[in-house]
């Protein structure tokens, strides 16, 4: 297939695509307004530029868009994002046309005014195909679309054969709780802490030389860090913490590998990319109840989840792996097989090619009427 994506190559995950399509030997491009910083495209994908940036961009680069892809000529067009990348999309006009949904797109942005509800149901309904990554999202999108019914799910995958467990990266001498997360308030840092508190508290009381031992090691960087810094200070858990910033994707399984359990105490979250890569690596998880979390845990089995905004509940499945060497081990081998099983990423790249396949081969022009996108599917 000739496929072009129309996405920010910022994003890693828009970046893996793009690789994964072209490594399987479709000729892939890229539209974009966020060019790769960081060189992580294939030499293999075509990357096209667009003129003027976000946000006025999604609009003054209609024209542009249409140019290009009468160039192209593809077999399909896949926008990311139902906001931004998503009106571009609907306003190029070209078909067949699939929308994947990321997150934030129909969490958040439809609810910042009338106006920007309207705009992202106009978004959905202008497509062929509508993808998301978990269950939870689709529910939420039939929820602001409620014409939409038939979302596919195609999550986001593991490279299991990079994110694997690497014992020798591991200190025996600390118990490390870790998480991987931008510092933004969704994401639940605040509780993260909260909750370290808690288990700092318990083991003070009652095992010293575990308290000795414990530190937590937070990954990412973000518009709260200083807030949350003080946070920790203020809390008097700053001794015990790590604040690593922001890594490139690559190095996140090194930091993973260096955990002892992984935590994501979200308040919302769209999917659970980080909890899979970390099962993957062997480690049990701790997530919050919000949004796609419960769908990439077996609760008992390769993690716990515990109710949102909880430091308590959360602080008690922590104390429980810390006390249990072994069980610890157990859970994260459940865990690393289950994702293997589901998450696999080949396995993930399989369903949205074959989402893409399907639509080229069902779309016909004379369905151009608004009634193909209350189908979607």
């Amino acid at each position: 297939m000739k496929i072009v994506l129309l996405a920010p190559l910022s994003e890693i995950h828009t970046v893996r695509w793009a690789n994964a399509f072209a490594g399987k030997g479709h000729e892939v491009h890229v539209i974009t307004s966020h060019p790769d910083t960081i060189h992580r495209v294939s030499d293999r994908v075509i990357i096209h530029p667009l003129s003027f940036p976000a946000p006025a961009g999604y609009y003054l680069n209609t024209f542009v868009l249409k140019r290009l892809l009468k160039e192209i000529r593809p077999d399909v067009l896949n926008a990311h994002y139902a906001s931004g990348y998503g009106t571009l999309g609907r306003l190029g006009g070209f078909q067949p046309y699939v929308l994947s949904v990321w997150g934030s797109d129909v969490y958040d942005f439809p609810y910042k005014s009338r106006v920007h509800s309207k705009l992202v149901r106009k978004n959905l309904l202008a497509a062929d195909r509508i993808c998301s990554t978990s269950n939870a999202m689709a529910g939420q999108v039939r929820k602001i679309c409620p014409e939409v019914q038939d979302v596919r799910i195609t999550p986001f995958g593991v490279d299991t054969q990079v994110f694997s467990p690497k014992i020798e990266l591991r200190d025996e001498d600390l118990i490390t709780i870790g998480t991987v997360k931008k510092l933004e308030p969704k994401y639940g840092i605040d509780t993260l802490l909260k909750t370290f508190t808690c288990v700092k508290e318990h083991y003070d009381q009652k095992d010293p030389g575990t308290l000795k031992r414990l530190r937590l090691i937070i990954v990412g960087g973000g518009p709260e860090e200083q807030k949350l810094k003080g946070m920790a200070d203020y809390l008097g858990i700053s001794d015990h913490c790590r604040w690593i910033g922001k890594v490139p994707h690559p190095e996140v399984q090194n930091y993973l590998n260096m955990f002892d359990v992984f935590a994501a105490l979200s308040r919302s979250e769209s999917f659970g990319v980080s909890v899979i890569e970390a099962s993957a690596c062997g480690l049990p998880v701790v997530v919050s109840d919000a949004g796609g979390l419960p769908e990439v845990v077996k609760e008992g089995e390769t993690g716990f989840v515990v109710p949102r905004e909880n430091p308590e509940e959360a602080g008690e499945a922590m104390i429980r792996l810390i006390d249990d060497p072994v069980l610890r081990k157990a859970i994260g081998k459940k865990g690393r097989g289950y994702v293997i099983r589901e998450y696999e990423w080949g396995h993930c790249v399989g369903k949205l090619e074959r989402v893409l396949k399907e639509t080229t081969e069902t779309y016909s022009p004379k369905k151009k009427s608004g009634q193909k996108n209350i189908r979607v599917g």
